[in-house]
């Protein structure tokens, strides 16, 4: 069976043939014609279903991405419930072993700033981010403004009604 683009090449030669007669289709030539128009019905109708089943695959994945996630946060909530009262009870008992796990506390300090405004600039860190504005950039060269290492690339995309 033929692939999609032998189809459309085909019909592209068919066409040729067609207004190299000056527009007269012969009776082989019409059976040649509808025959192709079929084949790249079938092809393209096999090609949306494909496509389709795939876009619905991949409905599935982000779904089953989202549940794991749900899961993973679930988790975590457990971890952090029970790491929290190990620390309570290494709290109330002091460290302990059992086994060979050791249960014990260890200090650590995390810097605090309630307002990052109000600090001097000595303490401050600026990060600065750049974008293109594309909208402004797209009407500049609508109105015929030349910018250098900037243009606007016209896609064709498939639309299926």
């Amino acid at each position: 069976m033929s692939s999609l683009y032998q189809i459309t090449a085909d019909q592209r030669l068919l066409m040729n043939e067609i207004e190299s007669l000056e527009g007269e289709i012969t009776t082989e030539i019409e059976e040649r014609l509808t025959i192709t128009e079929s084949q790249l019905q079938q092809k393209s109708i096999a090609y949306l279903e494909v496509i389709r089943q795939k876009e619905a695959f991949n409905m599935l994945i982000d779904n089953e991405v989202k549940r794991l996630q749900q899961l993973k946060k679930v988790n975590n909530n457990v971890i952090d419930c029970l790491n929290e009262n190990l620390l309570e009870a290494v709290k109330l008992f002091g460290a302990y072993e059992v086994g060979t796990q050791k249960f014990s506390t260890r200090k650590s300090s995390q810097v605090i700033v309630e307002d990052v405004n109000s600090l001097p600039d000595i303490y401050k860190v600026v990060k600065v981010t750049e974008q293109a504005d594309k909208m402004a950039l797209k009407k500049a060269i609508e109105a015929g403004e030349k910018i250098e290492g900037v243009y606007i690339l016209e896609n064709l995309n498939l639309k299926i009604n």
